[in-house]
């Protein structure tokens, strides 16, 4: 399934290569009947407005968005086990099941990093994507809440992912709770966060603050080894640097 290849590259780190797929992303938007028309429309309009966006202006953006808090974390796990052990078991698991279907990660990428976990799905069956993603669907409920009360385009995704699921609900289901909760993106917010965690000076703790920003944990390559001849990429995997932690 095409369009959760451009789910993904719309969830992921703004890059010169994706304002310039806007073309081929609206063609693929275009073909997808799982989508409402209202809701191809609005794809359309963000899409538009990433290929005529100023590229920094969109990645500082992206950067204040998902690199600030934990509450928008695109980190799937994150929001059900956050840095318990239990997260790491989960991630285990998932990485085996990449490995299973014939799929390896590199880059040093997350396993629950949403838009890798979409490109995965995007060489799946349907009956496969629809029950992978009915697993996550409070996940994507809640996330799109967050992102729909911050008024970011990127809402759009997770909402997508629930339409295609027939489960819209999953939204509404968090408004009212997601209205009421202090922002964690506050620079006081973000300092009583520093406090609270131990901070290691060495190169294993520069790693791991790498891996976990919205600059380390993007763009892995994703690849399909029964199927080499087969792109699963619109972009090109070429991506400019980011500010990182």
């Amino acid at each position: 399934m095409r369009s959760l290849i451009v789910l993904a590259r719309l969830l992921d780190y703004p890059t010169r290569e994706l304002q310039q797929a806007a073309t081929e992303m609206h063609s693929v938007i275009a073909d997808e009947d799982h989508l409402s028309h209202p809701q191809r429309v609005a794809l359309y309009g963000w899409i538009r407005r990433i290929a005529s966006s100023d590229l920094l202006d969109l990645q500082a953006d992206y950067v204040a968005l998902f690199d600030k808090g934990r509450s928008t974390s695109l980190l799937l796990f994150e929001h059900v086990h956050g840095e318990s052990r239990d997260r790491g078991q989960a991630m285990v698991d998932l990485l085996d099941q990449y490995r299973q279907a014939g799929f390896e990660l590199s880059a040093r990428e997350l396993p629950d990093y949403l838009p890798v976990f979409l490109e995965y799905l995007s060489t799946r069956d349907e009956t496969d994507i629809a029950r992978q993603l009915s697993d996550i669907a409070h996940i994507l409920g809640l996330l799109a809440a967050r992102l729909r009360e911050r008024e970011s385009d990127y809402a759009l995704v997770p909402t997508a992912l629930l339409a295609m699921l027939g489960a819209d609900t999953a939204i509404e289901e968090h408004a009212e709770a997601v209205k009421k909760e202090a922002r964690d993106d506050t620079p006081a917010a973000l300092d009583a966060v520093w406090e609270e965690e131990a901070v290691r000076f060495n190169a294993t703790s520069d790693e791991d603050c790498a891996l976990q920003s919205a600059t380390g944990r993007r763009r892995a390559e994703l690849k399909h080894q029964t199927q080499a001849d087969v792109p699963i990429r619109i972009i090109p995997p070429t991506v400019n640097a980011a500010p990182g932690h």
